[in-house]
């Protein structure tokens, strides 16, 4: 027969001693990964993506019309509108011929780009016009403060 000291293996003390350190340790790598801040970025990174592919098309479209603007953009020192069929509706003048879709927002239509500028549609972007004729892109739904792009 075995005595105590002979036996070999862990106590039950030692095994829960174990998993709280493994418990406190997964916390922290948990906490420092932060899933939904990850996404965010992400979603903010494509959004900064957009709304400069979105401006590039509209210098390019001004640059080919002698310095006009795109049709249906608001007028000069106006409040910034969304790009959509019912607000600034810039689809038909640079779909195909200078940007091949109107990139969406990632929270809506699930990011799904507009290629049929005939029917409803919302890009989630807005654009607006300043006094001095600059134009601003810009994501209003961005999770981690305000993506903007101003030429």
């Amino acid at each position: 027969m075995k005595t105590a000291a002979q036996q070999k293996g862990f106590t039950l003390i030692e095994l829960l001693v174990v998993i709280g350190i493994l418990a406190i340790l997964f916390s922290i790598v948990l906490i420092a990964i932060n899933p939904s801040r990850q996404f965010n970025q992400a979603n903010d990174t494509k959004r900064r993506s957009d709304t400069i592919q979105i401006l590039n098309a509209i210098h390019e479209y001004a640059a080919e019309n002698s310095g006009s603007l795109p049709t249906n953009m608001p007028a000069k020192g106006h409040a910034a509108v969304d790009i959509a069929n019912t607000g600034a509706d810039i689809c038909a003048a640079l779909v195909t011929k200078y940007i091949s879709a109107l990139p969406a927002d990632p929270g809506t239509n699930a990011g799904a780009p507009v290629t049929v500028c005939t029917g409803a549609y919302t890009t989630g972007y807005q654009v607006a016009v300043d006094a001095d004729g600059r134009v601003t892109i810009s994501a209003p739904n961005a999770a981690l403060g305000t993506v903007a792009v101003t030429r």
